[in-house]
């Protein structure tokens, strides 16, 4: 039936499966790390077509995946590009793309007193797969704060101060080199300071203290993010957005932009 002409003539760009999880391992610079992401892959589908066989694409999806788990690709995005690779074997394609969403674990040590902390960071990595050329898009979200220095100055040393989310999107050929760790340095940097889940005395007044020091407004942050991306990253479209959940205000702020590297 799904080989059948449909009732409507009509090309559909994205068919496939969303929501599965597994178990993937990845080794990047010689390090291990363990993923459990949530998975979309999708191919486009002829309008003569009436459907695709979802349950062999979802056997053969699975079944790929499994294998390759046992084997440890430098990055998510190395292991996508396999997948959809195997994949077309069994089911042509002209467009295909896979999303991994995950949660990428750092270790870190907090500022003064040097203790260990695993800080957590959203992250999504997609390989894009067209008339067999490859591309791949990265994005990082990062948790920070913003500290406002007009009422820094206004008030006599005394501002609101906010937590704020950072997002960085990066789209560039499937050869660049870009890693995730990276572009969260590339905002943790832009934030008036960085924030841990461990923070001992010494440390908070740390990161206080940095702060102030360091008052920025949300629209300072994208564009500083914006800055650390373009200098790191060569050949690139960069996408940020930045919201700050204010603190003496009803709604949020937001500053987004774009550049190309």
């Amino acid at each position: 039936m799904q080989d059948s002409k449909p009732e409507i003539m009509e090309e559909l760009s994205r068919v496939g499966i969303t929501g599965l999880r597994t178990l993937i391992k990845t080794s990047w610079n010689g390090r291990e790390y363990i993923f459990i992401p949530e998975i979309e892959i999708t191919i486009d589908l002829p309008r003569e077509r009436r459907g695709i066989h979802m349950s062999r694409l979802v056997e053969s999806i699975t079944g790929d995946i499994e294998k390759e788990v046992e084997v440890k690709y430098e990055s998510l995005e190395e292991l996508e590009r396999h997948i959809l690779e195997r994949v077309k074997e069994k089911h042509p394609y002209r467009k295909a793309e896979i999303r991994m969403d995950a949660q990428l674990v750092v270790d870190k040590k907090t500022p003064i007193t040097g203790k260990n902390t695993m800080e957590t960071h959203d992250v999504s990595a997609s390989v894009i797969a067209k008339d067999e050329e490859f591309k791949k898009k990265l994005s990082v979200r990062v948790i920070g704060n913003s500290v406002c220095p007009h009422a820094l100055k206004k008030c006599d040393g005394i501002t609101h101060v906010q937590r704020a989310k950072c997002f960085l999107e990066i789209l560039t050929d499937y050869e660049n080199r870009v890693a995730l760790e990276d572009m969260i340095d590339c905002i943790e940097n832009a934030f008036p300071s960085e924030v841990y889940t461990l923070l001992k005395v010494d440390d908070e007044m740390h990161v206080v203290k940095k702060m102030f020091q360091r008052p920025r407004f949300v629209e300072d942050i994208t564009r500083n993010v914006l800055n650390n991306a373009k200098k790191r990253f060569k050949d690139c479209e960069i996408r940020v957005k930045t919201v700050s959940e204010e603190s003496i205000h009803r709604h949020d702020v937001i500053a987004e932009g774009f550049c190309r590297s």
